[in-house]
């Protein structure tokens, strides 16, 4: 990637003097992604609603200068960013101070989301809460647009920039109704699959990558609390659900982008939804515990067919 110091491209840090901007990067893969990326050496901009003086109608504790502490300790550098990616004006400003301090963008992660308390799961349009679609729409769409318009004028300064936007499903999978969900939701998570197709289309004269990617089953804060678990003893939830056998750290996914935006030849990809299970086959890449969870083909082939629960050849 230019703006790379060439002496790092074989070491630990591969993204040494790269720049990056991981919004939405609060938590979950997001804030994973981050501390990866910072951990690869590059400068990581970490922008989102929730700050130690305000929490968003998420309503987590987790925060933007949580994520940069992490990438802090994981070697890398990191600036937290209080914005809202629904308001173009702040969205306008945050741009403005990335070009002051850095003049470019070399990685652009979309993770922008925190709709998952809307989602009234299995009411049809018309009995779901017509504000809580809207808002799922707005944040999984409109978030995305502002952010683009106003970042990738910094993307495509020097060629070999990276967009990714974050999605939950891969394209084959979100090719029909996601059952059990709702319209708004299924809308608003496959229009990251269109926005990749696009970006990619846009960006390709100024060789430039987009594109959209989804971590499998994550064990993000809020689900490892949803089933009243830790990342420690999260095998437990197994009980509960066998399927969660096949879950995902949030590092799986990061160390994913991060060696996505460390590929010369990323390119070939721009314009396709990828996922963490097949990037990792790629790049050779292990999860904390040293498995390497293949979540969506066990989705298709395993929990979708109704049988039950073995990871075998999975992970």
């Amino acid at each position: 990637m230019d703006g790379m110091s060439t002496s790092s491209q074989h070491t630990s840090t591969p993204l040494a003097g790269a720049v990056a901007v991981v919004a939405g990067g609060t938590r979950g893969a997001s804030r994973a992604i981050a501390v990866e990326l910072g951990r690869a050496g590059a400068t990581v901009y970490v922008t989102g609603r929730s700050s130690r003086g305000h929490r968003s109608e998420v309503d987590r504790p987790e925060t933007i200068e949580g994520t940069a502490d992490l990438v802090t300790a994981a070697g890398g550098s990191a600036i937290a960013v209080q914005v809202d990616h629904l308001d173009p004006a702040q969205v306008e400003g945050f741009a403005k101070r990335v070009d002051a301090e850095h003049g470019r963008i070399d990685v652009l992660v979309d993770g922008i989301w925190g709709g998952d308390h809307h989602l009234q799961w299995g009411r049809p349009v018309w009995e779901h809460s017509l504000e809580a679609s809207l808002r799922m729409i707005r944040l999984g769409i409109d978030a995305h647009v502002v952010t683009a318009h106003h970042l990738l004028p910094l993307l495509v300064r020097r060629p070999g920039g990276l967009v990714v936007e974050l999605t939950d499903g891969t394209a084959e999978y979100n090719a029909t109704f996601r059952e059990g969900t709702s319209l708004a939701f299924y809308v608003a998570k496959t229009a990251a699959h269109s926005l990749a197709i696009a970006e990619a289309a846009e960006l390709r004269a100024h060789g430039c990558t987009a594109v959209a990617l989804t971590p499998g089953w994550l064990r993000s804060e809020a689900m490892l609390d949803t089933f009243g678990v830790t990342e420690e003893n999260w095998r437990d939830a197994v009980a509960k659900e066998p399927h969660f056998a096949i879950s995902e750290s949030p590092a799986f996914v990061g160390r994913a982008v991060a060696a996505l935006a460390a590929d010369p030849e990323r390119a070939r990809f721009s314009g396709r939804t990828l996922d963490s299970g097949g990037l990792a086959r790629i790049y050779g890449i292990d999860d904390v515990d040293g498995s390497r969870p293949d979540g969506w083909r066990y989705m298709v082939e395993v929990a979708a067919t109704g049988k039950p629960a073995d990871t075998t050849g999975y992970r």
